[in-house]
């Protein structure tokens, strides 16, 4: 029996798409900003027996690096990769018309990787940095094949809405894992554990098989591409001439590139902010007799609980007022908190801080992704393409601000300052954000 085709901009096809976010949503909270980058800070940095730092320093390669500026780098370096290689597969999906398993490919590598994590420990640093360097890779590059549905699924006036809702169900999703994730580390004697080390690392095991288990919906539901070409012996070439059209029409379309620039300036800063704000609370705080472990799990899942409500008031504000003087408001905002993190030193300042980066992270966010949505010529074949552009503007940026970040640490010996530098990003992307058209 064949499957029915899926009807764009039906109910079931909508939430299906919006459940990857529920799927994978997991390796941004436990790895990217949660249980794995406490659990890299507890490996890499040596303490005393009064629990004050001794050395950040981490030896890989036979260099020496600062613990942050090493994780920084190779998280660079991945961005980098997905940069040089989405634009290509892209390209290639567009042609061939079978997005969906490039999507599957990259998801699975990312889950694959998380579970390799488990095995993370400093005699094979090499071998736990190419796990984190390839579930990065992973998740990243499925989220462009991903994206790249939301115009084919979605009519315009639907897009806003789907966009956050998908950001909602991630929000949703990774905190119940968090959560369970956090009962095992922290009451490892009733699970029979020895020590938090054991279930911290099964946490990145979950964490995969919760990401290939959940996206499982979603492939049963999306269609498999637009186009139906050959999988041919040219099928490199055709895909490169695939990028090169969609590259023609995007320097075409002035509203698109224009805001394709204001849209990889502040996500640059966006996106960094995103990576290093559990290594800024690990490394600039004083936390007193507060356990920081605590503390940082605690405003972590504050920032996603918030960032629900960010993203909904967001999609209803962009209603209102536009997508665009929407988004203005939103780096205003983000100025603010920067300009505020800086000062911060007590537990208390970094709570209302996630706070504040809640609510617009989840907003910038879904509203960014549906803008560039809206931009997109409707009915386009090459939406996976299109999507592709929309990913390098935003790894790029994640290149250079994290590169940024990594060497203003190592030089100033404070994250502090880092943070005021990603403060010009907003300010730069506000300014170009006032030149694209304010209509979608």
């Amino acid at each position: 029996m064949t499957k029915p085709l899926p009807v764009k901009g039906s109910k079931k096809l909508l939430n299906a798409w919006a459940f990857y976010d529920w799927a994978n949503s997991v390796y941004n909270l436990v790895i990217s900003s949660a249980i794995f980058p406490i659990f890299y800070g507890a490996l890499t940095l040596l303490k005393d027996d009064e629990g004050n730092v001794v050395s950040d320093t981490v030896r890989f390669l036979g260099i020496d690096f600062n613990n942050d500026t090493l994780i920084s780098y190779v998280t660079a370096a991945a961005f980098l990769v997905v940069s040089f290689l989405s634009p290509f597969l892209s390209g290639i999906a567009d042609y061939v018309g079978n997005k969906k398993m490039f999507m599957k490919f990259f998801c699975y590598l990312g889950a694959v990787s998380c579970i390799g994590l488990y095995w993370f420990n400093m005699e094979y640093l090499w071998f736990g940095l190419l796990c984190y360097f390839l579930a990065l890779i992973g998740f990243w590059s499925s989220l462009v094949f991903y994206n790249s549905y939301l115009p084919d699924i979605a009519f315009p006036e639907q897009q806003d809405a789907i966009s956050a809702k998908g950001y909602s169900y991630g929000y949703v999703g990774s905190v119940l894992l968090l959560i369970i994730c956090l009962v095992m580390i922290l009451k490892f004697d009733m699970f029979g554990f020895e020590d938090e080390g054991t279930p911290t690392r099964l946490s990145f095991i979950l964490t995969g098989l919760w990401w290939i288990g959940f996206s499982q919906y979603t492939y049963y539901h999306l269609p498999k591409g637009n186009k139906q070409e050959n999988f041919g012996k040219d099928v490199l070439f055709n895909g490169f001439k695939e990028l090169k059209l969609i590259w023609g029409k995007i320097k075409a379309n002035v509203p698109l590139k224009r805001y394709l620039r204001a849209f990889f300036v502040y996500s640059m800063a966006v996106q960094t902010i995103m990576l290093i704000a559990t290594y800024f609370g690990i490394e600039e705080l004083d936390w007193g007799t507060t356990d920081s472990t605590t503390g940082l799990i605690v405003s972590i899942l504050l920032i996603q609980i918030v960032a629900i409500l960010g993203a909904y008031i967001t999609s209803k504000c962009s209603q209102r007022f536009g997508n665009i003087n929407t988004l203005i408001v939103l780096n205003i905002i983000w100025i603010a908190i920067c300009i505020f993190a800086y000062t911060i030193t007590t537990p208390m300042e970094f709570y209302c801080t996630a706070s504040a980066v809640g609510l617009v992270m989840g907003g910038i966010q879904s509203l960014s992704r549906s803008t560039y949505s809206k931009l997109i010529p409707e009915g386009a074949l090459d939406t996976a393409s299109y999507f592709s552009f929309y990913d390098v503007s935003e790894k790029i940026g994640i290149v250079i601000g994290m590169l940024s970040y990594g060497y203003i640490a190592q030089v100033t010996g404070s994250i502090r300052y880092s943070i005021i530098f990603l403060t010009l990003f907003f300010v730069v992307g506000m300014l170009l954000l006032t030149r694209v058209n304010k209509k979608p």
